[in-house]
């Protein structure tokens, strides 16, 4: 059998998007009014968040989010648990996972599917060790196992791990790889009930019913 990861999304995955996309965008429209109103409200800066990223094939994207950090020039390409950058809007939109809603359009038009991997930014996706190259094919997810599994509190606890190192440095040796295997394990199973299972999953994270951080990472170093 061959281990080779699928770049496309079936035919049952496609529908699958464009159903949950296209009613996932009219249900949650007055919500994200109200988000991006209280983004406004904050500090008059845009409402909305727009930088390229990797997506299926390696070609890149624009990908849209809500804004949930400070307007000002560019820092650390990953971000940290407490990390100063996050406003006090944009840390409840991060935790409820409010801040990427507008990717359901990007799903609905088929630049990106329901369950896969990161879309990972230009810059990070560049210093990836070869062996992990190989998931920047695939078409990039709104959520995954590793965007459950490896979010903010990893990257605090790996750059706590290794004192002197700078973020990126311990995101793309610590974390890449534990964020690839996780996402190839799904990539080279991905039926119908495996990407709904990471659905369910998704939604008991963002109803505040579970927790699937990984919060000790530690070093290889």
């Amino acid at each position: 059998m061959s281990t080779a990861t699928p770049t496309g999304v079936g035919p049952a995955r496609r529908t699958l998007d464009i159903l949950v996309a296209g009613g996932g965008l009219v249900l949650v429209s007055p919500l994200l009014a109200v988000a991006a109103a209280a983004i406004k409200a904050h500090d008059g800066g845009p409402v909305f968040f727009v930088q390229q990223r990797v997506g299926e094939g390696g070609v890149p994207f624009g990908l849209i989010k809500l804004r949930t950090m400070t307007v000002g020039p560019a820092g650390a390409g990953v971000t940290a648990a407490g990390d100063p950058r996050i406003t006090g809007v944009g840390r409840l939109l991060r935790r409820t996972a409010v801040d990427e809603l507008p990717q359901l359009w990007l799903v609905l038009t088929g630049r990106m599917t329901l369950v896969g991997p990161r879309p990972e930014s230009v810059d990070l996706a560049a210093g990836y060790p070869e062996h992990c190259r190989e998931v920047l094919q695939a078409r990039p997810g709104l959520t995954g196992p590793a965007q459950l599994r490896y979010r903010e509190r990893s990257v605090a606890a790996v750059t706590a791990a290794n004192p002197g190192i700078g973020a990126e440095e311990c995101y793309l040796r610590e974390l890449v790889p534990l964020r690839v295997a996780a996402d190839l394990a799904y990539l080279r199973r991905p039926t119908l009930a495996h990407t709904l299972t990471w659905l369910v999953r998704t939604a008991g994270y963002v109803l505040g019913l579970a927790d699937y951080q990984v919060r000790t990472v530690g070093s290889r170093a």
